[in-house]
């Protein structure tokens, strides 16, 4: 009945426009242009302004349209998750054909608003909107969905090597990640603002808008992020809440009963409640949001009808998934949809949809305008920002080349020297940007003269500043990391112990997924953290990050080895990178050269000492560990070589002829240490190989005991290889 109401109004729209168009056609002999009117109507002024203001039932066509596509890919597919597609068309028609500030032509465009779906799994909605909205998504693209090779993956993937969908701004799928992606993103937009924004121009003044579900708002790391931008007044940050009391296995009320506009009131949110399936209230509802200038996040919280369009689902649990395929053809029926047309786009919805883009091209070009005075206004900070655009960051010899020797009379934590030579790669990049979950006095990774990043209404914070204070939230930091680097202008770094790592896991994989060149600083790194025991020990940490794919793990084993850490996270473009320090000191290699050590922690692994007489044995460690294995060959003999291997991954991907020649296999006796699980050390000692290590946790202990119990010493290294 809806529909056929809607079309009663269309049918008296047309006569309407008809009227128009003759009177534009008249107004043209007296000197105006003429033009065809399409079903939406364009503001009223005689100069004829290119704004294009939807009527509710463009929109609801629109949307329907959109309900349409995402039941017809995911039915071609018998696969994927319909329930929100459908439940929140009506947003997506607001967004899209109103609210949003975007060119399709330019998915890039710096000022454009970022849209992130953090309920990731409804994917067909984004790419729905991104489709008929004009972005580089065709049509064939659609109907591939879920498919091998398609720009249209289950979930949606950032652009990275593997393909490129336009408009897509976060990988998404795990819960309330996008959430903190979203956060993220909020940042670092309030960071670019505050440095490129001038009194003269403003060329960043964009939002970032995040749809959420309810399994997002119950995964804990959706609040953490919450929790920050309240905090730190993100009031260009926008949520809207899909809340459709709905979960996957039940309905909602079964494991959550909490108000949600209260609790995100007391964290400093503004909250606005709606029917989301009402195209006006989510009109007014954006609005106001976007409106807001009040130092606080905003969330919408859209009350809406999962599975809208499916009598037979809609409304229950059945509704988020593929449950609704059995039900298409009358799907499609009662929304209107032509029997013998899937992925039907009506004429009206595209002729929208091409007078939008006409829209949104004028403001697009009066943005260009307005970057061209900034530019010309301002040339220092008008290179600063292209630099980092293009991300255009030095090499790894330009980054060692800024970063002078360490003292080698020191002998010191490499939780130390990288604080000192954090110093250097600051100066040398001004985006890059550090931050911690409240441990910025164990990890030493505070910028100096970085100011601190944050509200400005706190005494000591400002939009400014390099060093984020995350508290304790170590997985919306890895979340938000994710989202800064995203927003592509900054290289973001953040910092914790190591054995915490495993909170912010699940975004240390999309970041390496994602490709994105993000840096983790971990300290305190292995049982010699000695007294607060087990709990604080990460015996398995190294290696668990090991192993995950394009994740570099570097453990570096004196200062200039963590100059050559550094300079290896700054050069990789295309992965993240984890500099694994110590929590004790270490004694500096000063009987290796400088640049052996930092060009041979660049190829992950490289020959520390080599032997003087015919090889016998070869002894690898990584970290604090390399100096118990120089002295244990000192005291086996001339035949012994000792290899260091900070990096597993990116010795694995040198050529063969120089991983021969660090490690040549016609050496078999071969002795491993390092102060964690031993299993991944077998790969390079072989089945006739010994490593040196723990399988099991540590005990309160000084570390020095610890390490001793574990026979992580030189005379065990002695012993060892000797038996061989």
């Amino acid at each position: 009945l809806p529909y056929v109401i809607n079309s009663l109004i269309e049918s008296i729209e047309k006569m309407m426009y008809s009227l128009i168009a003759i009177t534009l056609l008249i107004s043209n002999s007296h000197g105006f242009t003429g033009r065809t009117v399409p079903k939406f109507v364009r503001s009223s002024s005689l100069a004829m302004s290119t704004t294009v203001v939807p009527t509710e039932t463009i929109l609801a066509t629109a949307a329907r349209d959109a309900r349409g596509l995402a039941i017809d890919a995911i039915s071609a597919c018998h696969s994927g998750h319909m329930g929100l597609p459908l439940g929140c068309a009506e947003i997506g028609a607001q967004l899209w054909g109103k609210h949003l500030n975007y060119y399709p032509d330019d998915p890039q465009w710096l000022n454009r608003d970022r849209f992130i779906l953090s309920a990731g799994h409804g994917s067909m909605f984004i790419y729905s909107w991104l489709h008929l909205s004009g972005y580089a998504l065709p049509l064939e693209e659609v109907k591939n969905f879920r498919r091998h090779h398609s720009m249209t993956p289950g979930h949606p993937e950032f652009p990275s090597s593997e393909h490129n969908t336009p408009g897509i701004e976060a990988t998404t799928g795990p819960l309330g990640a996008g959430i903190g992606n979203a956060v993220g993103m909020a940042a670092a937009a309030k960071l670019a603002a505050a440095k490129y924004n001038t009194a003269e121009h403003k060329i960043l003044d964009h939002h970032v808008i995040a749809l959420c579900g309810d399994g997002c708002l119950q995964e804990g790391v959706a609040f953490e992020a919450a929790s920050y931008a309240g905090h730190d007044g993100l009031d260009n940050l926008i949520v809207i809440y899909d809340s459709n009391d709905v979960t996957l296995d039940k309905m909602a009320d079964f494991t959550q009963s909490e108000n949600h506009a209260a609790r995100f009131q007391a964290i400093g949110w503004n909250t606005i409640t709606i029917d989301g399936n009402k195209l006006e209230a989510i009109d007014q509802a954006l609005t106001q949001a976007k409106a807001n200038k009040n130092g606080k996040p905003t969330i919408i919280i859209a009350r809406t009808l999962i599975g809208k369009g499916i009598a037979e689902v809609e409304g229950t649990n059945a509704a988020h998934g593929e449950a609704g395929v059995p039900y298409q053809k009358s799907a499609r029926a009662g929304l209107g949809l032509p029997a013998d047309e899937l992925f039907h786009v009506a004429p009206e919805t595209k002729s929208f949809f091409a007078a939008k883009k006409s829209e949104l091209k004028a403001a697009y070009d009066k943005w260009g305008s307005t970057y061209a005075q900034w530019k010309a206004a301002n040339p220092a900070l008008a290179a600063d920002l292209e630099s980092a655009k293009a991300k255009k960051y030095p090499s790894a010899d330009e980054v060692l080349a800024a970063i002078p020797p360490y003292d080698a009379k020191k002998n010191v934590a490499t939780r130390q020297s990288g604080s000192d030579i954090l110093q250097f790669v600051a100066q040398l990049i001004p985006s890059y940007v550090s931050g911690s979950a409240d441990l910025h006095g164990s990890n030493k990774n505070y910028i100096n003269k970085g100011e601190n990043f944050g509200n400005p209404l706190i005494k000591g914070k400002s939009f400014k500043g390099r060093n984020f204070y995350f508290g304790i939230r170590e997985h919306a930091m890895g979340t938000m990391l994710n989202g800064i680097a995203y927003y592509g202008l900054n290289r973001a770094s953040g910092s914790t112990f190591l054995v915490f790592a495993d909170y912010m896991r699940a975004a240390m994989r999309v970041a390496a997924l994602s490709e994105l060149p993000v840096s983790y600083i971990l300290t305190h790194d292995s049982v010699g953290v000695g007294e607060d025991g087990p709990t604080h020990q990460p015996v398995e940490a190294t290696s668990g990050l090991r192993i995950i794919p394009n994740l570099d793990v570097i453990r570096p084993a004196d200062p200039e080895e963590v100059a050559g850490a550094f300079a290896a996270s700054i050069d990789r473009a295309n992965g993240p990178t984890a500099l694994i320090f110590s929590r004790q000191n270490v004694r500096t290699l000063n009987e290796v050269s400088v640049e052996d050590r930092r060009q041979g922690t660049l190829k992950g692994g490289y020959v520390a000492k080599k032997e003087t007489a015919p090889l016998t044995h070869i002894l690898l460690a990584a970290g604090s560990e390399v100096q118990w294995a120089m002295d244990a060959a000192e005291k086996l003999g001339a035949g012994v070589r000792v290899v260091s291997m900070p990096c597993f991954e990116r010795f694995d991907r040198q050529s063969a002829e120089y991983k021969e020649s660090v490690l040549p296999t016609s050496c078999r006796k071969r002795v491993a240490i390092e102060a964690g699980v031993t299993g991944l050390w077998y790969k390079y000692v072989g089945i006739d190989g010994k490593v040196i290590g723990t399988d099991k946790f540590g005990f309160s202990a000084p570390g020095d005991t610890v390490m001793k119990v574990f026979g992580i010493t030189t005379d065990n290294v002695v012993a060892v290889a000797s038996a061989l």
